[in-house]
């Protein structure tokens, strides 16, 4: 992200600083990372946390039910 933009706003006392950033290099950024290997680490390890949730769920409502 080389290029950025600033924006300061003023109100009162105090000044807001923004920062803007270009939407294309952003959207690139992201699909790159989206592509390396981490980023599909993170997609299987989020559907086994997920999983791991699911059957601690089951076996608690399966016990509340008795």
């Amino acid at each position: 992200m080389s290029k950025k933009s600033s924006a300061a706003v003023t109100t009162g006392n105090a000044a807001i600083q923004g920062v803007r950033y270009s939407l294309p290099q952003l959207l690139r950024e992201v699909q790159v990372e989206r592509n390396t290997p981490a980023f599909a680490m993170e997609k299987l390890e989020q559907v086994e946390i997920t999983q791991v949730f699911q059957k601690n769920r089951t076996r608690r409502d399966s016990k509340s039910r008795k």
